[in-house]
């Protein structure tokens, strides 16, 4: 007996899908090497014997300012052939106009002729190099342990509470009251393991540039159907945060949201939008059990990472006043 999707001769599988799956992705990254390695550079050549401007200068001046134009710059000198181009990817914020005006050199660009370029290209630079010095900074705070012993830190904790329940005074410092505000034991401490001192540092961020917004997420999170635990689900999104970041898929966000170099404040910022985003997913979801969590928690991952492929990306919550 022949069954669909067999091969009427040996009743097999006509083909394996995880196998067609590999074969694709070998032959698309051929055609990637081939191109970036040899068709890019010889079309590059051509549409600048015809244009007379090189591809930078294309990107610098034709491209729209954001993400559009820096996600391009940074893939062309990515896969330029010229080492001082490559070079500049890794620059740092203090000899950004020296490696602008070494580039203008090696591709013989004259600020007479083309006005915009370098300031065009500068800003890309700035972006680039800004965002690995975010991730550097970012990885910095999740690998410092949050200390009891610690004031800075102690301080910071006692904050979060003052700010989400300034109403209510704890009893103590290690205490059951913390499970109000969404952690799982009588010392919070233990719950920044995973993300370390940035998983406090966010939720301190939005507790404080959106109070109202913040209280109104801790409220929905201690409903008593749909609740879920405010301080645990946000270091989660801290995680969620991390995880873009260090991906890159963070980039198409902050080379529109941020016109200069993105700082830390920027990806606090872009936590905030995630905690609020993700309140009101889970409300709409309505899911029947806190049990389904990292079910939806991925579900809204992939929600986000869709939104970050558009060029015109801009993951935002607007400051209160």
């Amino acid at each position: 007996m022949n069954y669909p999707g067999f091969c009427k001769r040996y009743n097999q599988p006509c083909y394996n899908n995880l196998q067609v799956f590999v074969q694709r992705k070998m032959f698309a990254y051929i055609l990637q090497y081939v191109y970036a390695s040899f068709l890019r550079y010889w079309l590059k050549w051509l549409i600048r014997q015809v244009t007379g401007t090189c591809e930078l200068q294309r990107i610098c001046c034709g491209s729209k300012q954001g993400a559009t134009r820096t996600t391009k710059a940074e893939y062309s000198l990515r896969f330029s052939k010229n080492k001082v181009l490559r070079n500049a990817l890794t620059a740092t914020t203090e000899n950004l106009p020296q490696c602008v005006d070494q580039i203008m050199r090696e591709k013989s660009i004259k600020p007479q002729k083309d006005p915009l370029f370098k300031d065009n290209l500068h800003n890309c630079l700035s972006q680039i190099t800004g965002y690995n010095q975010l991730y550097v900074g970012v990885e910095e705070l999740r690998k410092e342990v949050f200390s009891s012993d610690n004031p800075d830190h102690e301080s910071m904790l006692l904050k979060l509470w003052d700010l989400l329940i300034p109403s209510v005074k704890l009893e103590s410092r290690i205490t059951k009251q913390w499970g109000d505000i969404g952690f799982q034991g009588d010392d919070p401490k233990t719950d920044f393991r995973g993300m370390g001192l940035l998983g406090l540092i966010n939720l301190v961020f939005f507790s404080e540039n959106y109070t109202e917004k913040a209280r109104q997420v801790l409220s929905h999170a201690n409903h008593p159907k749909l609740g879920y635990s405010y301080a645990i689900v946000g270091i989660n999104l801290t995680e969620m945060a991390y995880s873009l970041l260090k991906s890159g898929d963070l980039k198409p966000h902050f080379y529109n949201a941020v016109l200069t170099s993105p700082e830390r404040q920027h990806f606090h910022q872009l936590y905030c939008y995630l905690a609020y985003e993700f309140d009101k997913f889970w409300l709409s979801e309505e899911p029947e059990s806190i049990m389904l969590f990292n079910e939806y928690r991925e579900k809204f991952h992939k929600k986000v990472q869709l939104h970050l492929k558009d060029p015109t990306v801009c993951l935002t919550l607007k400051q209160e006043n």
